[in-house]
C-alpha cells in the first residue's frame, strides 16, 4: 500500500508545479505589459505646462514694453526623451495645486526695493565704526526677517544682453543718478535719457579701463593665460573687471554698500561679477591662494594701517607668484598731491609704510611706472621663513586651515604656504595656463589635500555635468545664447556645472555652503573659476534682481534641518530677476514642498524625472519667477 500511495502522488505534484509556474509566468507577463504601457504613456505625453490653461500665460508688463523671453514661460512640447511632469498628489497626500493650501506671500513695501538684509545701512549704524565694522555683514535676527516679496521698480525692464550690457543699463532698473553726477568728470557712468552709459572710465583711468589695462599688460603677462582669476578691491562700477573679460580674465569685484549709491548693483546690471563687501576686520569670504592678481585703483583702503593687516589679507588670498597692482594715492604723489589735497610728507610716509610691509611679506616690487606700482608674491616661503630672523614681525601664522574665511577675523601674521622641497617649486602646485586649466586636475586634488576627492571623481564629475547641461539645453531651449548672463550655483561642489557652461556668454558665481561636508572652494579657484563661501540660512551679499539663473543642487537637503527653507526661497526670490529661472535638484519630498511654497511666491514650476529615469530618488524642479513690479504710487526708499 505504501508503494501505491507513493506512486499515486507524483502526477498530482507535477500538475501542481505546472499550475504554479503558469501562474507566475502569467503575472510576470501582465507586470511587463503594464510597465511598457505606462512608460509609453509617459514618454508620449506633451509638456504639462501647455496643458495648464492659466499656469504659463504671459505676465503683465505694466505697459512698459517689456517682452517675456523666458522659454519656460512660452513652452514648446518636451522632446520625446523627456519623462514629463510627475504627479505626486495621491502618493504623498499633499494637494500642491490646491489654492487653499498655498500660502500667498504679499509684496513688500517699495522702500525695500533695494533691500540688502545683511548690509542694511540702518542696521549697520548700530555697530562699531572702528575699522569700518559697521559696513560688514550684520544679518537680521529671525524675528526681523521679512515675510514678503521684494518688488521690482514700477517700470523694470529686462537688462540689455551681453555684450551690450557692459556699456548700457536701463535707468528704470536702477533709478539712481548720484554716481553720474558725483563721478561725472571721471567717466564712471553717464545718464542718457532712459538709460545709463558706462564709458569705462575710473578715478585713475579717465581715458578708459581698456587703455589702463593695456598699460598693466606692458608690465605683467595678462595675455599668456597665466593670470586668470583677479580680485578688485573697492571696484566702483567694476569697469576694470568688465574690460578684463575680453582678455579671458575673470575678476571678483567688491565694494561696500556706502555713499556711492548702488555701485555693485550697477556692476551686476552690466553683467559683471561683483559682490557687496569690504576690507574691515574679517577675512574676505574666499580661500587662501585663490587669485592670480589683486587690484586697487584709488580704493581708499588704508593699506599702511593696523600693522599692514589688509596687505596680509591680500597675501592670504593671492596665489604663489601672484601680483598686486596699486594705482592712486600714494603712488606718484609728487605729481598728484595737490589734487589729492594731502601733504607731501603724509603721502611720502604712506608709501614708505606700504613698501615696508610689502618687503616684510617677502613680496618683490616688480616696477613702479607712471601711475602704477606692482608687487609680486613669492612662489614659496623658503626664503621668507629664513627672513624671520631679520623681520620679527609679522610672524608666520600657526593657526589651522588658512581657507577658513566665513566670519573669521583677519590675523596679523603671514599665512603659511604649503611646504616645498626646492626653491624653484611652486607652493601648493603649479597650474596649467587658461583655458587648459579649467579641466586639468587641480593641485588640491592631485595632492590629496581634500579628503574623498580624487582624480577619478574629478573626471566623473565633469562628465556628469556635461551630460546634465546637455539635458537642460534640450528642455524648451533652456540655455539659449544670451538668455542668461549672471548665473549662481548655490552648491557648486568642485565647479562642474560652471565648467560645463564655459562655452556660453555667461559667468557663474560658485557658492560653497559653509555647512557642506567638504571645503571645495579652493579647487574651484584652481580651475580658473570664481566663487564665495555662504551660509544659506542668511542673505547673500548682493542687491535684489541681480541673477538670471540660479542652480540649487542638494541645497535643501543640507539646510532642511538648519533653518526654515521658506526664508531661503524668499532670498532666492530677492536676488532673482523677474522672469529668471531656477533649477532645483533634490529628493522628491523636498521638491514637492518647495513647489508648494514657490506657488505662493508667483513662481511657475514643473517637476521632472532625473536624467537616469523615474527610479532615481532625485528629481529636478524647473521654476520661473513671473514678471511683476511694485506700485508706482508707493514712495521709494
Amino acid at each position: 500500500m505504501a508503494k501505491e500511495n507513493s506512486g499515486s502522488t507524483k502526477p498530482n505534484q507535477l500538475e501542481s508545479k505546472k499550475k504554479r509556474l503558469s501562474w507566475i509566468l502569467g503575472v510576470s507577463g501582465l507586470c511587463i505589459l503594464f510597465y511598457v504601457l505606462g512608460a509609453w504613456q509617459t514618454t508620449t505625453s506633451t509638456n504639462p505646462l501647455v496643458n495648464q490653461s492659466d499656469a504659463y500665460t504671459k505676465a503683465s508688463c505694466n505697459n512698459n514694453g517689456t517682452e517675456n523671453n523666458n522659454p519656460l514661460l512660452n513652452p514648446q512640447p518636451l522632446p520625446s526623451t523627456s519623462s514629463g511632469v510627475l504627479d505626486f498628489d495621491s502618493h504623498h497626500q499633499i494637494e500642491i495645486n490646491n489654492s487653499d493650501s498655498v500660502q500667498n506671500f504679499p509684496a513688500c513695501e517699495m522702500k525695500y526695493s533695494e533691500y540688502t538684509p545683511c548690509q542694511d545701512p540702518v542696521r549697520g549704524r548700530k555697530f562699531d565704526r572702528k575699522m569700518m565694522k559697521y559696513r560688514e555683514r550684520h544679518c537680521p535676527k529671525t524675528d526681523e526677517l521679512l515675510h514678503c516679496l521684494i518688488p521690482a521698480p514700477p517700470k523694470y525692464k529686462n537688462p540689455f544682453k551681453w555684450p551690450q550690457s557692459r556699456d548700457y543699463a536701463w535707468y528704470d532698473n536702477i533709478p539712481h543718478k548720484e554716481l553720474s553726477i558725483e563721478k561725472a568728470v571721471q567717466n564712471w557712468i553717464q545718464a542718457e535719457g532712459d538709460r545709463f552709459r558706462f564709458p569705462g572710465g575710473g578715478t585713475m583711468f579717465p581715458h578708459g579701463a581698456d587703455a589702463y589695462i593695456d598699460d598693466i599688460a606692458e608690465l605683467i603677462p595678462l595675455k599668456s593665460g597665466t593670470i586668470r582669476t583677479a580680485i578688485d578691491t573697492g571696484c566702483g562700477v567694476a569697469s576694470w573687471g568688465a574690460y578684463l573679460l575680453k582678455r579671458d580674465i575673470l575678476a571678483m569685484s567688491f565694494a561696500p554698500r556706502d555713499t556711492h549709491e548702488a555701485q555693485v548693483q550697477f556692476a551686476l546690471e552690466r553683467g559683471v561679477p561683483a559682490m557687496i563687501g569690504i576690507m574691515a576686520s574679517q577675512r574676505l569670504p574666499y580661500p587662501a591662494r585663490a587669485f592670480d592678481m589683486a587690484h586697487c585703483s584709488r580704493c581708499l583702503i588704508p593699506w599702511h594701517q593696523y600693522d599692514g593687516l589688509y596687505l596680509l589679507e591680500i597675501d592670504r588670498v593671492l596665489r604663489p607668484g601672484g601680483y598686486w597692482v596699486l594705482s592712486g594715492p600714494p603712488i606718484r604723489w609728487k605729481k598728484y598731491w595737490r589734487g589729492w589735497e594731502r601733504s607731501k610728507q603724509d603721502l611720502n610716509a604712506e608709501q614708505n609704510a606700504i613698501e615696508t610691509v610689502a618687503k616684510r611679506l617677502c613680496w618683490k616690487k616688480v616696477i613702479e611706472k607712471d601711475d602704477l606700482a606692482i608687487w609680486q608674491k613669492p612662489i614659496n616661503h623658503i626664503e621668507c621663513v629664513k627672513s624671520r630672523k631679520v623681520y620679527k614681525t609679522p610672524h608666520i601664522c600657526k593657526s589651522e586651515n588658512p581657507d577658513t574665511a566665513w566670519y573669521r577675523d583677519m590675523e596679523s601674521c603671514i599665512t603659511p604656504l604649503p611646504e616645498v622641497s626646492n626653491p624653484d617649486e611652486v607652493a601648493g602646485g603649479s597650474l596649467e595656463k587658461w583655458p587648459e586649466r579649467a579641466f586639468a586636475v587641480p593641485p588640491r586634488i592631485s595632492r590629496g589635500t581634500i579628503p574623498g576627492i580624487n582624480e577619478e571623481k574629478f573626471q566623473a564629475d565633469n562628465e556628469l555635468w556635461k551630460e546634465r547641461v546637455r539635458r537642460y539645453k534640450s528642455i524648451n531651449g533652456l540655455l539659449p545664447k544670451g538668455r542668461y548672463r549672471n548665473v549662481m550655483d548655490m552648491n557648486a561642489y568642485i565647479g562642474g556645472f560652471a565648467a560645463a557652461l564655459l562655452k556660453y556668454p555667461l559667468w557663474v558665481m560658485n557658492v560653497v555652503p559653509v555647512n557642506s561636508n567638504q571645503d571645495t572652494l579652493g579647487i574651484i579657484y584652481e580651475r580658473g573659476l570664481i566663487g564665495t563661501y555662504q551660509d544659506w540660512c542668511e542673505a547673500f551679499s548682493t542687491y535684489p534682481r541681480t541673477y538670471d539663473l540660479i542652480h540649487a543642487s542638494g541645497v535643501f537637503s543640507i539646510y532642511q534641518d538648519r533653518c526654515d527653507i521658506t526664508y531661503i526661497l524668499l532670498e532666492m526670490d530677492r536676488i532673482l530677476r523677474p522672469e529668471g529661472t531656477v533649477i532645483f535638484r533634490d529628493t522628491v519630498e523636498l521638491l514637492v514642498k518647495i513647489k508648494s511654497i514657490t506657488e505662493g511666491m508667483r513662481w511657475k514650476s514643473q517637476i521632472m524625472d532625473h536624467e537616469n529615469g523615474p527610479f532615481n530618488p532625485e528629481k529636478v524642479l524647473f521654476a520661473v519667477k513671473t514678471y511683476w513690479t511694485g506700485e508706482a504710487t508707493q514712495k521709494q526708499h
